[in-house]
């Protein structure tokens, strides 16, 4: 039988196995409410930091809350004892929701947060579907929120703030990457497969896409790209052939999509019969391809596709939060729940990092407005690396968010023998020279 971890549920034998642990501060979501005899001592509201966190456990995009409940477990377990903010001692809650991948959804969740479980402060992760819609319902209630994995101008601009325009937002804040780093990793990573230059896109007609279509294609165009673009699509589309007869038509040597997952594997399956995948000598993704089992999905046509990782565990940094390193959060989660590691572990950590960093600065984490205002000029150290907002330049590009690299890489096959048959390796660290570089990007066989 799985355990809580494996599924994203937190079972009534594992709800009795973490409260024996006497660990603090634990809370699930939905039927399995939280019981006073899980706590090993009664703590007033007025001693307790109230953490929510919103990420999709389940639906299409469930790849990247996959590894969220043992991220959360670490926290909750470094947390155990509380911490101490301002001289004062607090004890740590943190309330998970899923969303489901969508986005009502996620803003019933955060509204259920804000307004039934009264958090101080709001973490958030992966993509606009769930970081915008948690981050406006802060924002309306006056929360403070720190969000991840959402391309920053689809966070900014997709949220309603104008190109030039002042920063509308007071509560919510993100670190996250967005299209001049991704055009980073790809003009890095491209020149080392011959190609013709000719690059088809395949964005939908969303928040990511868009934002893709309108300031990715002008960079790729910049550094000598000739882009194919077939115009927005629906997600949920179960016929690509006009797309693939499209890139064919265009001799596209290049490939770069930002599809929500089972959109790729339909796409790429249909692309592989109808020839496609024979011309193509660079597959890039982006939204998709980012973990193990999504590259499993396209079964044969997986090896040798192309990705960016925002963390693995070769980065050399380590959680302050945890103390642990990006070596030991990944082996850690392939010894507790027999999986691969998978790049969202980094990010979901740095989560907690930047929660604990901007409450000891607050100085008062039941204020909001002192925790929103702690955001200003907060510098921390991270799993996925350092983030110093109120910098300005290419790394504080607008007031609340702060930029992280895309490191591009390949999934290559392992070898005979090894416990997973693909792994993750970076071949260009444009965004951050400090990650290492493990080998050459290899053309797509077809």
């Amino acid at each position: 039988m799985p355990d809580e971890f494996e599924t994203g549920r937190l079972t009534r034998r594992g709800l009795l196995t973490r409260a024996g642990a006497g660990a603090a501060g634990i809370a699930v979501s939905g039927a399995l409410a939280e019981p006073i005899w899980a706590h090993p001592r009664a703590l007033e509201a007025s001693n307790t930091i109230k953490l929510g966190f919103v990420s999709p456990l389940t639906g299409p995009l469930a790849g990247f809350g996959e590894g969220d409940p043992y991220i959360i477990g670490l926290a909750r377990h470094a947390w155990r004892n509380g911490i101490k903010v301002g001289g004062k001692h607090y004890g740590v809650q943190i309330v998970n929701k899923d969303t489901q991948s969508d986005p009502a959804k996620a803003a019933q969740v955060a509204n259920e947060l804000i307004h039934k479980d009264h958090i101080d402060l709001m973490l958030v992760t992966s993509t606009p579907e769930v970081v915008n819609p948690v981050a406006d319902a802060c924002e309306a209630a006056g929360v403070p929120c720190v969000g991840t994995v959402d391309p920053w101008e689809s966070f900014y601009f997709g949220r309603g703030a104008k190109p030039g325009g002042p920063n509308p937002f007071r509560y919510s804040f993100l670190f996250s990457f967005g299209t001049q780093q991704f055009a980073d990793a790809y003009t890095h990573l491209w020149p080392q497969v011959k190609t013709n230059k000719h690059v088809g896109v395949m964005y939908p007609n969303d928040t990511d896409g868009n934002a893709f279509r309108s300031s990715l294609i002008p960079l790729l165009k910049k550094a000598g790209y000739k882009v194919f673009d077939p115009g927005g699509y629906q997600d949920g589309q179960t016929d690509y052939t006009s797309l693939i007869s499209f890139y064919k038509k265009h001799q596209c040597e290049i490939f770069h999509c930002a599809p929500i997952p089972p959109d790729f594997t339909t796409l790429w399956k249909q692309a592989g019969q109808q020839g496609y995948t024979k011309m193509c000598k660079i597959a890039q993704l982006a939204k998709t391809g980012l973990f193990p089992s999504q590259i499993a999905a396209s079964g044969k046509l997986g090896p040798y596709l192309a990705s960016g990782a925002y963390w693995t565990p070769h980065f050399p940094y380590k959680s302050p939060a945890t103390g642990l390193s990006s070596k030991q959060i990944g082996d850690n989660y392939t010894k507790k729940t027999g999986r691969q590691w998978n790049q969202q572990l980094g990010a979901s950590m740095s989560l907690f990092d930047v929660a604990q960093a901007v409450l000891k600065k607050a100085g008062d984490p039941k204020d909001k407005s002192k925790v929103a205002g702690a955001f200003a000029h907060l510098n921390v150290t991270t799993a996925s690396g350092q983030l110093h907002w109120g910098t300005g330049g290419k790394h504080n590009p607008v007031p609340p968010v702060v930029t992280t690299p895309i490191i591009g890489g390949q999934w290559v096959r392992q070898p005979k023998g090894s416990k997973f048959p693909l792994d993750f390796v970076l071949c260009e660290h444009s965004g951050d020279p400090h990650v290492p570089i493990q080998a050459r990007l290899k053309p797509y066989p077809g």
